[in-house]
């Protein structure tokens, strides 16, 4: 339905290097992702922990297919990880008051029951060391030979760029520019951007509908938006009833999705302190927050002389802002340059203390990760690669600074 958008290109760690382009998810079997638990299920306890399988959807989609299949709540099925359609994903998930054997004999379209084990406790987000990697690049370049080596030296000796990436910003790109809209408090901004442009959509009914609310034919444009597009849909409806009054509107806007717009922001932010440091991403500051990979736990560089070594080894890294009314700053000339980019977007601190459940206390996220686990092999244009990363982090962060490709 949408046009390929003009995607964000960050900067490369590695730019020195070439890349040799290819195709990524050119087949499920591509991209395989393991999750990698924090722990194993006891074998007693009201919740059933399922390994499952899926293929060519999301983990929402799968919960929902695995909740209907046992005749239970969605809300009383846990996760410790949110992953895409694309690919083949082996992940967790845990059912409340199911007993194993009725799982085990479940039968659902694209994903497969592999075990089922009792726990006392439900799966939460977050509820995972990291995720194990297989990803097949096709069609790369002859260069790839020299190439990848050396990418691959650097992102184990430097880390990887932690960005988010343009996965986080929706499918039309623009999911942070709406959920800087709703920080403003610029709801009028916030339901243009929701309606979208025509030249972005691909279907005619749909690029109509657009046209005529642009033209200010609300009618017109509720009766032309087709009936999957539910949440114009139901802003129109509010407009038409109420004209101008935006925020009202808007406010119809389920609060999940309200608040993916705002991560979106917060994401799209970071990415730019990312972007700032790529060349030094190894290197403290004075000021910086560092962060201790083993807990997570974060302080306060006084001297980063005196901390680098412990940087050198991987046992810290500087962090970013996940920017939030309560998130702990840094300090000095790191507080500048992070103030700056919020400055520069329009935004304050304050300004993330969102009314209706829609808070955002922010939190400090490392600007690189460790890469373990790291094989590859060539079979003529075909680049195999295995690796792990931590939680919270994107494969897509490796793998396009092997390809340069986006």
């Amino acid at each position: 339905m949408y046009k390929k958008s003009a995607l964000f290109f960050n900067p490369y760690l590695t730019s020195e290097v070439d890349g040799v382009g290819g195709v990524l998810k050119s087949y499920p079997e591509d991209f395989i992702v393991e999750e990698i638990p924090s722990y194993t299920p006891s074998g007693s306890g009201e919740h059933c922990y399922l390994a499952i399988e899926k293929r060519g959807i999301t983990t929402l989609e799968a919960i929902r297919r695995v909740a209907a299949g046992l005749k239970i709540q969605e809300r009383n099925v846990g996760y410790a990880g949110m992953k895409d359609a694309a690919g083949i994903t082996r992940q967790t998930i845990s059912v409340q008051g199911v007993k194993p054997e009725k799982a085990l004999s479940l039968k659902l379209d694209s994903v497969s029951i592999l075990s089922a084990e009792l726990h006392s406790n439900k799966l939460k987000l977050g509820h995972l060391k990291g995720n194990r990697f297989n990803i097949a690049i096709r069609g790369v370049s002859e260069s790839a030979v020299q190439s990848v080596p050396k990418v691959l030296e650097t992102l184990e000796k430097r880390g990887v760029p932690n960005f988010f990436g343009y996965q986080r910003y929706g499918l039309r790109g623009d999911s942070h520019l709406l959920g800087m809209a709703m920080l403003q408090r610029n709801w009028q901004l916030a339901t243009d951007l929701l309606i979208g442009e025509e030249a972005e959509i691909t279907d005619e009914e749909w690029a109509a509908a657009i046209l005529l609310y642009r033209k200010g034919d609300l009618a017109g444009a509720l009766h032309q938006f087709p009936p999957y597009c539910r949440s114009e849909r139901d802003v129109l409806k509010r407009l038409i009833a109420k004209p101008e009054e935006y925020e009202k509107a808007f406010s119809s806007i389920h609060p999940r999705l309200k608040k993916l717009y705002l991560s979106a922001t917060q994401s799209f932010l970071f990415d730019k302190a990312v972007a700032m440091r790529i060349q030094n991403l190894d290197v403290l500051l004075d000021g910086d927050l560092a962060v201790k990979h083993i807990n997570g736990s974060c302080f306060m560089v006084g001297s980063a002389e005196t901390e680098q070594g412990r940087a050198d080894d991987f046992e810290i890294s500087a962090s970013g802002p996940m920017f939030g009314c309560k998130m702990k700053c840094p300090e000095g000339d790191v507080w500048g340059v992070e103030s700056e980019i919020l400055r520069s977007s329009g935004l304050e601190l304050s300004m993330f203390d969102m009314p209706g459940g829609l808070r955002m206390e922010g939190e400090r996220r490392v600007l690189r990760v460790p890469v373990t686990e790291l094989t590859y092999d060539l079979e003529d244009d075909r680049l195999n690669l295995r690796f792990v990363l931590p939680r919270g982090s994107y494969a897509t962060s490796l793998v396009r600074e092997i390809t340069k490709e986006f």
